[in-house]
């Protein structure tokens, strides 16, 4: 991924937000709502630690508790096992009923899950 954000669009291809090579996550209007950090903390716009991002996939609450995962091969999961949704490779984002509910090319998967599944 290059130096500039990363647009984050939704089902209709309007522009929600971006994601920054650094992990800086901005609204649409350019203003920082958070970070993803290189260890895979994710903090909100005061810095305050919201979840954590782990390399094999798992996402967990500022409590440690896993919340969900993110499989290789795109499948996004709760904390029960269940899917919940899918990052394709492309960057489309579906729910589990294969709808696109966004595009997040150009964004690692685990960024995008984060942004569409966790965030909320």
């Amino acid at each position: 991924m290059g130096a500039a954000a990363q647009t984050i669009q939704n089902a209709s291809y309007q522009t929600v937000g971006y994601i920054k090579s650094d992990g800086t996550i901005q609204d649409k209007s350019y203003r920082t709502v958070g970070y993803i950090k290189r260890d895979g903390t994710v903090q909100d716009a005061s810095y305050r630690t919201i979840g954590y991002l782990k390399d094999n996939g798992t996402v967990q609450d500022r409590s440690y508790r896993t919340v969900g995962y993110v499989k290789d091969n795109g499948t996004i999961q709760d904390s029960s096992y269940r899917t919940v949704g899918y990052v394709k490779d492309d960057g489309t984002v579906q729910d589990r009923n294969y709808r696109t509910i966004g595009y997040a090319k150009g964004i690692p998967r685990k960024w995008a899950a984060f942004y569409f599944f966790f965030q909320k």
